[in-house]
């Protein structure tokens, strides 16, 4: 495992629809009003200018491909801009992989390679922010949203006596939120994407947050969910709950940045005040957050206990649970559970009445202990006080609940985890015969997914893998991870493995291979879960070779044939289609 993390980072971010606009359409407070429907197309780009609210019954429809950028400094006299749907207001931007919505900053030119930073380039402008009226933990039912003044009536969020759970903001797919997070004033910024008291009627799915100065994504209550969301290089934490937030997410993917401001992967709070009702309890599976490195040496901000960095940290009575996940190369410990004194109303007491799970989840190449203790169980699974003392005696029941519910200190076996100096590109899905591959149990709730295998991504070395990234992120565009797509012929020292033939096949495929010696060879055909259609081990003369298979009876999809020789692997990817 690649200890640290200076990462050369370049930024390609270059779509065909974003180059052809040259229309500029600038959008002021004054240009949205309620009860009005707005369409936004992809032959303009809209500039934000200044804090621009959709107000009550409207609707704004966003085309696939359109571009919507925010000022730094708005001509309004506002101090950055971003766009604020409100209560009973809805959004409904439905990007594609191929055409997806960008949302990001003035100067950000899209058809000019590393021309922003993904260290340096943050709180360029605000963000997006929807407001609903879900129930929120909070006295009143409602409040103001954070990084927006406090006498500002539009930017009240939550149902106070009358919540409306299921209720509708619309629908946010494919969007990417890029270079936004202004700091307003002293511990006051605008997250990436802000959802406050956002009802479950409420669609999210494939969302992006790139480099962002505050918190990637941050739930104020609600109950809304989210599946397939990318939070990368953030300047605090990457995904943050508060006031008894109640909904699920699912294949949740956090890189931090290295720097001295990088937060958490993980800020999760319950209520406010702390015994309010209901405190934060989602359920989060599928979730995939990589540190900095465990020789890092950034130290977490805005947090009471960032002299102890974690991966996670819970407060505040938070609940909820995390389940076949992975947490993996943080410079500090794993998991900080809130002890108070005197009150079972905390993080630790909610892990004792099972409202706080964690289970079946790998945790791997952590940087806290020293010596032979590093990174076991004892070092990185705390209890810890508000004045940052830790609880030895609450820690070490942390440790056997984990234990006790399936949690592991093992190597998930990544294909590649190199993110080292000369910008080599790593590849964060299990190998396909690796430990997160298979045998991950189905979630406890018929919301989620059951795809037996742990973290974001889907195990294996193929383009249709990691695919939920591919084509709209700027984590793609930037090529900061690799895949193997199977054209071509592929070699290793003593062994060369050709593409299918034919491929897609329908009855029959035929695999051609050039040995350098005679030896044995494994061949292995897999589908997308890992799980093994055909084994053959034979002994080769030295020379070209092929094996036939018969592929009759599969069904129609993607495959993986793999060649093992000598310790030595290789891989093509094989269609199925009739």
């Amino acid at each position: 495992m690649n200890a640290r993390f200076t990462f050369i980072f370049l930024l390609v971010l270059g779509f065909g629809s974003a180059q052809a606009q040259d229309n500029v359409v600038t959008i002021n407070d004054l240009s949205l009003v309620g009860a009005t429907t707005y369409n936004w197309t992809s032959d303009n780009v809209y500039m934000l200018d200044g804090l621009v609210y959709l107000e009550e019954e409207g609707v704004l429809n966003i085309e696939p491909g359109t571009v919507i950028r925010g000022m730094e400094t708005p001509t309004t006299g506002d101090r950055t801009s971003a766009l604020i749907i409100t209560r009973g207001a809805s959004i409904k931007a439905a990007g594609t992989q191929e055409a997806p919505i960008i949302f990001t900053a003035e100067d950000d030119d899209l058809e000019v390679a590393d021309d922003l930073s993904y260290l340096d380039d943050k709180g360029l402008w605000g963000g997006l922010i929807i407001l609903g009226n879900a129930e929120i933990a909070t006295t009143g039912g409602q409040v103001g949203i954070e990084g927006i003044d406090a006498d500002e009536p539009r930017a009240q969020y939550g149902g106070g006596d009358n919540p409306v759970n299921d209720e509708s903001s619309g629908t946010l797919t494919y969007v990417s939120i890029r270079h936004g997070g202004s700091i307003l004033s002293n511990n006051n910024e605008i997250n990436g994407l802000t959802l406050g008291g956002v009802g479950s009627g409420t669609t999210i799915d494939y969302i992006e947050v790139f480099a962002n100065q505050d918190d990637g994504i941050e739930f104020f209550g609600g109950t809304v969910s989210i599946k397939h969301a990318a939070v990368a290089f953030c300047g605090d934490d990457s995904f943050d709950y508060d006031f008894g937030w109640r909904g699920t997410g699912q294949y949740w993917f956090s890189l931090q940045a290295n720097g001295d401001d990088t937060g958490r992967a993980g800020e999760h709070d319950g209520a406010s005040p702390d015994g309010f009702a209901p405190f934060s309890k989602p359920n989060i599976a599928n979730a995939t957050y990589v540190g900095i490195g465990e020789e890092g040496t950034s130290t977490g901000t805005g947090d009471a206990i960032a002299n102890i960095p974690f991966a996670v940290i819970f407060r505040d009575n938070a609940g909820g649970t995390y389940q076949n996940s992975i947490f993996y190369d943080f410079n500090g410990a794993a998991i900080g559970i809130e002890d108070l004194p005197d009150t079972d109303v905390d993080s630790y007491g909610r892990l004792l009445a099972g409202d706080l799970v964690l289970k079946n989840n790998y945790f791997y190449g952590f940087g806290r202990g020293e010596g032979d203790a590093q990174g076991t169980a004892e070092a990185i699974f705390l209890a810890v006080g508000s004045d940052e003392m830790i609880n030895t005696t609450s820690s070490a029941q942390v440790v056997t609940n984990f234990a006790e519910n399936g949690n592991v200190i093992a190597d998930p076996e990544f294909n590649s985890d190199d993110r080292s100096e000369d910008g080599e590109m790593f590849d964060l899905r299990p190998n396909l015969f690796g430990a997160a591959a298979t045998g991950a149990p189905a979630p406890d709730t018929t919301v989620l997914d059951s795809v037996g295998y742990y973290g974001a991504f889907a195990p294996g070395n193929g383009s249709d893998n990691m695919a939920w990234l591919a084509g709209w992120t700027a984590l793609d565009q930037a090529n900061a991870y690799g895949e193997v797509t199977g054209v071509g012929s592929v070699s290793a020292a003593t062994f060369s493995l050709s593409a299918p033939v034919p491929n897609p096949a329908n009855a029959s495929v035929r695999m051609e291979f050039e040995m350098n010696r005679a030896q044995d060879a494994t061949m292995t055909i897999i589908d997308l879960l890992g799980r093994p259609i055909f084994r053959r081990t034979a002994f080769y003369t030295a020379g070209e070779q092929s094996e036939t298979f018969n592929v009759s009876h599969l069904a129609n999809g993607t495959y993986f044939v793999i060649m093992d020789v000598a310790g030595s692997r290789l891989v093509q990817k094989l269609s199925v289609k009739r």
